[in-house]
């Protein structure tokens, strides 16, 4: 029974899988059904039975989280390109539609985005997800590594977490501006809070971008710091890279205390390695750094 179960839970896996690396794609259910190897004439009923949502409407969301992540955080790319990759024929069936569901539209979305309605918009496609991306890890999971230091520019993010979303903007311009690309210059956070604190003004984390040059905050709240070097247990995340807390976590409550190692004095951290929407969300990859004495 469990075995068969697991088989469902990764037929459905390879179905996410498959919308989202086709986001620009026909999704249509024939095709679908058939990344799963199951009836289309029963498959529709019983996606919605796992997940909450239809086929449709999970394409749907995926789409639109796409396009405002583009719209957000990619100023390269044109509304009109932005709209057709998410199946809409015309910029303004776009429009309409990006509005209904954020109150925005495309282009006000890009100028200031108003990130509460968004978050709200898309917990049915989270909630979707997490039925099927419970990670589980074990101690095999986990590294030790001897890390450099390394130098940084920080912007730190204090108080809601929901408004997050407009640091992460404003220091992906500046680095743009300071020609610190992700390619070239690693991207870590720096968390000095839990992931859902007591009291929203209490969230804090520091967006990192790792440079020895000397640091111009053109009108930002930029400064230098330092990741500092040493013994660090590291665990690695592949996928919906979002939430990373139930990797911390496990590091924290389970692999530490079992380990025998002592946590070092300084908070735990985790680098960007890959970025949505420049590669699926299942194709994200994060590390996350528990340091050690």
């Amino acid at each position: 029974m469990k075995a068969a179960l697991q088989d469902y839970h990764a037929r459905m896996q390879r179905v996410l899988d498959h919308i989202d690396r086709h986001l620009d794609r026909d999704l249509d259910l024939e095709t679908v059904s058939r990344i799963a190897a199951f009836s289309k004439f029963h498959f529709h009923r019983q996606f919605t039975a796992t997940f909450g949502l239809s086929v449709h409407r999970y394409i749907q969301l995926a789409r639109m989280k796409r396009a405002s992540h583009r719209l957000a955080y990619m100023d390269a790319q044109s509304v009109t390109d932005i709209a057709m990759d998410a199946g809409y024929d015309a910029p303004d069936a776009f429009a309409r539609a990006f509005r209904q569901r954020f109150g925005q539209s495309p282009s006000s979305f890009r100028k200031s985005p108003d990130w509460k309605p968004w978050l709200a918009a898309f917990g049915p496609l989270d909630n979707a997800r997490s039925k099927l991306m419970q990670k589980t890890f074990t101690i095999d999971d986990v590294t030790i590594r001897d890390v450099p230091p390394t130098p940084v520019a920080i912007m730190e993010h204090r108080g809601d977490p929901a408004t997050l979303g407009a640091t992460i903007q404003r220091f992906i311009a500046w680095r743009k501006a300071a020609n610190l690309p992700p390619r070239t210059s690693p991207t870590f956070n720096v968390w000095h809070s839990e992931g859902r604190p007591a009291q929203q003004a209490d969230y804090c984390i520091d967006l990192c971008v790792g440079t020895d040059q000397p640091i111009e905050a053109n009108g930002e709240q930029v400064k230098a710091g330092e990741i500092p070097g040493g013994r660090c247990a590291v665990l690695r995340v592949v996928g919906y890279t979002d939430n990373l807390e139930p990797a911390a976590l496990y590091l924290y409550r389970d692999w530490l205390p079992a380990s025998g190692e002592e946590a070092r004095d300084f908070p735990i951290y985790c680098q960007r390695l890959s970025f949505f929407p420049e590669v699926a969300e299942h194709e994200t990859v994060a590390e996350v750094f528990l340091p050690l004495k």
